[in-house]
C-alpha cells in the first residue's frame, strides 16, 4: 500500500521538467518567428506546469510532516520558494491566457511573457533544488 506521504516525491518532478522545457519552447518560438507550433506547445507546457504546480505544492502542504530545528527552516525556504513559482506560473498562465483572447501574440506583452515564464523556471529550479537538499542533507540515512 502506497503511504499518503509519498504523493509529494512522486508529483514534484512533474513542474519542473514540464516548466523547464516550456520555457525553452517559448524561448525557440522567439528565436524562430514562423513556427507557431513551437509558442503553442510553450503554452500548453506552461498550463499543465501551472497545474501541476499547484497539485505538487498541495501535495507537500497536506502530506508531509514539519520538520524542527535546522530541518525545518530548510522547509520553509523550500516551501516558500514554492509558492513564488506557484504565484509566477498563474500570472504567466493568466498573462497568455490574454495575449491568446486579444489576439496580442505580436506586442510587447510577449517579452512580458518570456521574463515572467523565466522567472518561474528560475524558481521552479530552486525550489527543486531546495527540495532535494531538503532530502539528502536530512532525510536520507548515511
Amino acid at each position: 500500500m502506497i503511504s499518503t506521504s509519498h504523493f509529494h516525491p512522486m508529483l514534484v518532478h512533474f513542474p519542473i521538467a514540464l516548466v523547464v522545457f516550456g520555457f525553452m519552447f517559448y524561448f525557440a518560438s522567439l528565436i524562430f518567428k514562423k513556427e507557431e507550433n513551437l509558442a503553442k506547445t510553450a503554452a500548453y507546457l506552461l498550463f499543465v506546469g501551472t497545474l501541476t504546480a499547484i497539485t505538487a505544492l498541495l501535495s507537500g502542504i497536506l502530506f508531509t510532516s514539519d520538520l524542527s530545528g535546522s530541518a525545518g527552516e530548510a522547509q520553509e525556504t523550500h516551501e516558500m520558494f514554492a509558492w513564488i513559482t506557484v504565484g509566477i506560473l498563474f500570472a504567466t498562465s493568466l498573462l497568455r491566457l490574454f495575449i491568446i483572447n486579444k489576439n496580442k501574440s505580436n506586442s510587447t506583452l510577449k517579452w512580458v511573457e518570456f521574463v515572467l515564464y523565466g522567472l518561474a523556471t528560475i524558481s521552479v529550479s530552486i525550489t527543486g533544488f531546495l527540495g532535494g537538499s531538503l532530502v539528502y542533507n536530512f532525510m536520507m540515512p548515511l
